[in-house]
């Protein structure tokens, strides 16, 4: 099993990779190496797609402002992670921020904005959400950056459920009967997990969702 290197500055690219492969790299991220990193011509960094797994690569000046990038060896094969949906009522930005990039960093396959009755902010900035799932990738040497869903009302996504993927309902109001238990019966296969607003599920929300089959309630106490 391949170690990941935590030393190693690592950027995602959109493009195939391959041995011997050349990429220039966008406007921004070639900003970021010259002038916040200030990187020279030859240094060695870690770049991955979510598709080919991370290569080594060298990183090469053109001019004054481009930078190319010359792939080198694949240091790991492309594994994903487990097919879990993150279900939320979008915060502020700045508690947003934080949790797209903690929910990265667990390995949830897809950022699912909900709103619900409660929810406080309901415009959500879906450009720096993903460009804070790609930073916490990046960083944290998962090889995978989540999906970002467009924000849908949450009586709409139920109403169209795929009831093979069970729901994990983090209810602050349920009886706390250790959440270990709960999530031990639970059926192999897709999960999706369902974080509500500051102000709590409205009850109409709560019962809609306590009456679904494919609802597991956990306990938050």
């Amino acid at each position: 099993m391949t170690v990941h290197d935590l030393k190693a500055q690592r950027l995602y690219v959109d493009a195939a990779l391959a041995a011997g492969q050349w990429l220039a790299v966008g406007t921004d991220q070639a900003s970021y190496l010259r002038t916040v990193l200030r990187a020279p011509d030859g240094t060695g960094l870690l770049v991955f797609n979510c598709r080919d797994g991370e290569w080594s690569a060298t990183l090469r000046h053109r001019g004054k402002r481009d930078v190319d990038l010359e792939i080198g060896h694949q240091t790991r094969v492309q594994s994903d992670g487990p097919d879990i949906d993150y279900l939320f009522a979008p915060l502020k930005r700045t508690r947003l921020d934080y949790m797209v990039q903690k929910a990265t960093e667990l390995g949830v396959a897809r950022l699912m904005p909900v709103l619900t009755r409660r929810t406080i902010a309901e415009r959500v900035n879906l450009d720096r959400m993903r460009a804070n799932a790609v930073e916490a990738a990046e960083q944290c040497g998962i090889l995978r950056v989540p999906e970002v869903a467009e924000p849908r009302p949450l009586m709409k996504v139920l109403d169209d459920w795929d009831p093979l993927r069970q729901l994990i309902f983090c209810d602050e109001a349920a009886v706390s009967t250790g959440p270990l238990n709960a999530l031990g019966a639970l059926p192999a296969g897709p999960l999706a997990v369902l974080i509500g607003p500051e102000g709590g599920f409205a009850p109409e929300e709560r019962g809609a969702l306590l009456e679904k089959p494919f609802v597991t309630v956990i306990s938050l106490g």
